[in-house]
């Protein structure tokens, strides 16, 4: 059993509400009504706001702007394998992993056997809720264009998507940059590919076959098996 109380979020429970009143005229003015939240979760006790209430919700408000601010911060100079930031809240990160050999997890109905098996050079681009994978084959420097591949994995869609299906995905609103590539590639590699998405196989030939040839394999990834999809970097950029 593996223990992954360490993903567990914290429970807040709801302990008071505000309503926002404004003066319909042309000064439009202000006025914050605010009540207290009772242990059915009803609003009670409406009174207007406090000295109080108004110091903590600015609180509040500063520690969330905060936690804003760190997210995607690298705790040091940039990484290597970064390639592209956008550290705003909602933002991404770009990166690139080298052809590597990984350890990989597949459903029993497939005929896989788990194992380390070698994967060709990746492209991840990520949100703070959304991963995308894609497949490079190139000896050269990568730049804006640098032609993109399907990367060879179950569980995607076309569009480089990836089904998490039921991994629970949690990163925190102040991840720095590090835990957040790390996460990610823990995610991903760590659950189990199941299933094609979609009609059309993400390479060449069958990918069961594919599998089936290099899990717990000393072989080398393919690259010949590598499907375009028409993207280039530059396309992720946005």
């Amino acid at each position: 059993m593996k223990d992954i109380t360490k993903t567990f979020g914290t429970l807040y429970n709801p302990v008071k509400t505000f309503v926002v009143y404004q003066k319909n005229s042309a000064e439009k003015s202000l006025y914050v009504e605010a009540y207290d939240i009772d242990k059915k979760g009803c609003p009670i006790n409406a009174h207007p706001l406090s000295l109080k209430e108004s110091t903590q919700l600015a609180g509040a408000l500063d520690t969330s702007e905060e936690l804003t601010r760190r997210f995607l911060k690298p705790s040091g100079l940039l990484p290597k394998k970064v390639l592209y930031l956008n550290p705003e809240q909602g933002g991404y990160a770009i990166w690139q992993t080298p052809a590597q050999k990984v350890d990989l997890f597949f459903i029993e109905s497939l005929g896989i056997p788990n194992g380390k098996a070698s994967v060709p050079q990746l492209l991840w681009k990520a949100t703070k809720n959304t991963l995308y994978i894609y497949a490079m084959y190139t000896d050269s420097q990568i730049n804006e264009q640098t032609v993109l591949y399907h990367a060879p994995f179950f569980n995607i869609y076309k569009d480089g998507k990836v089904c998490m299906g039921t991994v629970s995905v949690t990163i925190k609103a102040d991840c720095l940059l590090e835990e957040f590539i790390h996460l990610w590639e823990q995610y991903f590699f760590n659950s189990y590919f199941s299933h094609v998405i979609g009609d059309a196989s993400p390479v060449k030939g069958n990918i069961v076959q594919l599998w089936q040839k290099l899990a717990g394999s000393a072989k080398e990834f393919p690259l010949k098996s590598l499907l375009k999809n028409g993207l280039t970097i530059k396309n992720l950029l946005s």
